[in-house]
């Protein structure tokens, strides 16, 4: 139930994007035109100091959006990052990364250390993947969903992905809540302690009960859009309007992109 629970608050983020935040009053184009932009440069970046720095600038916005901070960190922090660790891991030690050792063990003939430079290489990865997908939640959690899905289609995201990943977002919420109704009405039916066998029976059960329900909801959205004039194309009664402190948004990110990309990578003028 908390699993459901989180992952509710975390698809249903209306309410964020409404707030009158940093972030909310700017137009959602220039939020993900500056957004890809600054997740590019951070791709060249090999300063963990500037990445951090990046991070600590995505908190802040954040914040000055009004956004739950608890609530932010654990939608950054949980799957991505998270899954990113365990893949930097192996980085550190010296049969991956050879470097100067740090700390180390025998084991029989093998000498198995974490290197210096494995550290700095595996802290430097997780460094930019939080802060990219920091980036990523911050869009997400300040701009309405019908918002991002129209900024898709103006970037030229195919039509067919864009209606699956609507549809996907508006209904996943309504799933959640049939599965905790599944959830009360089995332990109110049968409790809670209740043999494995007899378990997997009745999760299976469900499980198909869940499928047929759903497959009937899809045939009756389906009718529903047609009979509503739905040709392919969703429409948004929202119209995108660009003001000054939007255009002062993207110039301050794209200078900014600029000078740090020149700090950290010199020029080469006339071969010099």
């Amino acid at each position: 139930m908390g699993a459901l629970s989180f992952l509710k608050e975390s698809v249903y983020a209306d309410e964020t994007a409404q707030l009158p935040g940093l972030m909310q009053v700017r137009d959602p184009r220039i939020k993900a035109i500056t957004v890809f932009l600054l997740i590019a440069v951070l791709l060249f970046v090999k300063s963990t100091v500037v990445l951090f720095g990046f991070y600590v600038l995505c908190l802040v916005a954040a914040k000055l959006s009004h956004i739950n901070m608890s609530f932010f960190l654990k939608r950054t922090w949980f799957f991505i990052p998270l899954f990113s660790l365990f893949i930097a891991i192996p980085a550190l030690f010296s049969f991956v990364t050879p470097g100067n050792e740090v700390a180390g063990f025998s084991l029989g003939n093998y000498r198995i250390a974490v290197t210096q430079q494995g550290i700095a290489g595996a802290l430097l990865f997780i460094t930019r993947v939080i802060t990219s997908v920091s980036l990523v939640i911050l869009v997400a959690l300040t701009t309405k969903h019908n918002e991002l899905l129209k900024v898709l289609r103006a970037i030229k995201i195919p039509q067919l992905f864009v209606m699956v990943i609507g549809m996907c977002y508006r209904y996943i919420y309504l799933f959640v809540e049939m599965l905790e109704q599944i959830h009360t009405a089995v332990k109110s039916r049968v409790g809670t302690n209740v043999h494995h066998k007899r378990g997997r029976h009745i999760v299976t059960w469900n499980i198909a009960s869940l499928w047929m329900r759903s497959y009937q909801l899809n045939n009756h959205v389906y009718n529903a859009m047609i009979s509503r004039g739905y040709r392919g194309e969703p429409k948004s009664m929202h119209e995108f309007n660009t003001s000054i402190g939007d255009w002062f948004w993207l110039a301050a990110v794209i200078v900014t992109s600029i000078g740090i990309y020149l700090l950290l990578r010199p020029i080469r003028i006339f071969g010099i």
